[in-house]
């Protein structure tokens, strides 16, 4: 069965987009920029030093991961159901969510390799 191209104004033709990965519309610059900002605050360690920003990469165990995004998740909810959840705490919070259900699922998807 052949697959139904594209023809643009041009002339120019592609194949059809429809099963393809949309990253542009599933992500968010807005989130994606908010995210690298929280994540460059947090390369500075409680010791001063500096960890490089794929630090994580090395490997942090699904249980700690899991600790931590309960701890931070608690912290969204509180936040939401107190009614501030516009504030740079709870985006704080949010990043935090973020990174830790991405490191697990990045584990996670380490292990599936």
């Amino acid at each position: 069965m052949q697959k139904p191209i594209r023809i643009f104004e041009t002339g120019a033709t592609r194949d059809s987009d429809n099963d393809k990965l949309d990253f542009d519309g599933f992500l968010s610059p807005q989130v994606i920029k908010r995210y690298a900002i929280y994540m460059n605050k947090h390369k500075l360690q409680t010791n001063g030093e500096l960890r490089d920003s794929d630090n994580w990469k090395k490997g942090i165990p699904i249980s700690q991961y899991m600790k931590s995004l309960w701890r931070h998740f608690f912290d969204v909810w509180s936040l939401h159901t107190e009614g501030n959840i516009k504030t740079e705490i709870a985006e704080e919070a949010l990043c935090a969510v973020i990174f830790n259900a991405s490191g697990m699922l990045h584990e996670i998807l380490k292990k599936e390799e």
